[in-house]
């Protein structure tokens, strides 16, 4: 199954494996260099990219995972590689654009790692091309639309962050992610060029 997913969707897992092995075996000091520092003497450019490619522990790298494997290897069929490696990783920079400003206003010390702002883009724009295709979530087992679950998962970020309900996790930076892939698929569209299937 694995070896019949396109091209970049199996990368970006392999790639997403290794980030997390690297941490394993190269300790805090890697995950610190390489994840997404807030603005300040520890922050680097590069980190904007590599921080989505290492996780906090195993269940954040398999959920976020499974998502990149259910989500993106239809996306990548749809649009072809490049057009899905673009919408990826501006997804990702649109969450730690997201996240860089969340942490410069609050203060927040604490760096951001995860392959979260990417799934988010893809969450968005999987509802967008197949709206009608059902989605069963793991916690409960209740099956919805695509457009449904990403618009209530998205509202209940928006809710979590303002409320700084369950903490520890960068709410923020996924609606930036959201947000990052919805402005691609806006310029897209913009120039012309088909983004979505029709309803």
């Amino acid at each position: 199954m694995f070896s019949l997913l396109p091209a970049v969707t199996r990368a970006l897992l392999i790639a997403n494996g290794i980030g997390f092995v690297l941490q394993l075996y190269l300790g805090e000091g890697f995950t610190e260099r390489f994840a997404l520092q807030p603005l300040g003497s520890l922050f680097a450019p590069y980190q904007v990219v590599t921080y989505a490619f290492l996780h906090g522990s195993f269940s954040h790298l398999f959920f976020n995972m499974l998502a990149v494997f259910m989500f993106g290897g239809p996306l990548e069929q749809l649009w072809g590689q490049r057009r899905f490696l673009v919408f990826y990783f501006a997804s990702v920079l649109g969450a730690a654009a997201a996240q860089l400003i969340v942490t410069k206003m609050t203060g927040t010390p604490y760096y951001t790692v995860g392959a979260s702002g990417g799934v988010f883009g893809l969450l968005f724009a999987f509802a967008l091309n197949f709206p009608r295709q059902r989605i069963i979530l793991l916690f409960p087992p209740i099956p919805m639309p695509a457009w449904l679950f990403v618009t209530l998962y998205g509202i209940a970020e928006l809710a979590f962050g303002l409320t700084n309900t369950l903490p520890g996790i960068a709410h923020f930076a996924h609606l930036g992610g959201l947000f990052g892939g919805a402005l691609v698929i806006l310029f897209w569209r913009l120039r012309g060029s088909p983004t979505a299937r029709p309803f």
